[in-house]
């Protein structure tokens, strides 16, 4: 089973407009079009009934002390967590692209509705749900797609991986408000292959890429 996309090639850096900010000139960052790139897959194992993709960042901060703080930076030696920006599960097994822009396309305040998604599929809760949690302007449930807005004082680049999952189910058990975490307990036992493409992004003009 083979995951591409035109919008990026694996190992390469995420263009701005899939993200959900880029660096500002005026100031650090600004919001970006946040649109969900292009993802392609092809090979499929026999006996795929449903498919699900997963998008997580790996290297977000494991503590918030010094994220986008004046005069401070992130250190590259902080342990990092998982940041979950998109789950979709429930893809027909006859879809086989999903065109840029599909399924996000602008930065929505409070979050995109959910969990229903086009092709009859489900979206998850990604974890902007919770960083935005103390904020009364933008709190809300973000389900879907929302793209990379690393701290902007972060010594290092973020990866993020798009995993795609072939699953020998053709609905897994999931409904409202469900997460990453959800997501990967309900796909386990299921899974007949797997394929991922990786994009780096940074919001720090310090930061190589």
């Amino acid at each position: 089973m083979k995951l591409s996309s035109s919008s990026f090639h694996d190992g390469a850096p995420i263009p701005g407009e899939f993200a959900f900010a880029i660096p500002a000139a005026d100031g650090h960052i600004t919001l970006s079009a946040n649109r969900n790139p292009q993802l392609a897959w092809s090979g499929l194992p026999e006996g795929t009934r449903s498919l699900a993709l997963i998008c997580h960042d790996p290297d977000v901060p494991s503590r918030g002390d010094d994220v986008n703080q004046e005069g401070r930076s992130v250190s590259a030696s902080l342990p990092r967590v998982d940041f979950y920006h998109w789950v979709l599960v429930n893809l027909p097994p006859d879809i086989r692209e999903l065109p840029a822009g599909s399924f996000s396309d602008g930065v929505t305040a409070r979050g995109k509705a959910g969990p229903e998604a086009p092709h009859g599929a489900l979206q998850g809760i990604n974890d902007y749900t919770a960083w935005f949690a103390a904020d009364a302007d933008m709190q809300g449930d973000y389900f879907g797609y929302d793209g990379p807005c690393p701290p902007w004082n972060d010594e290092i680049p973020h990866h993020y991986v798009f995993t795609l999952y072939a699953l020998d189910v053709p609905r897994l058990d999931l409904d409202g408000r469900f997460a990453g975490a959800d997501a990967l307990a309900a796909i386990e036992g299921h899974i007949l292959a797997t394929a991922a493409i990786t994009g780096r992004y940074t919001l720090n003009p310090r930061v190589s890429l």
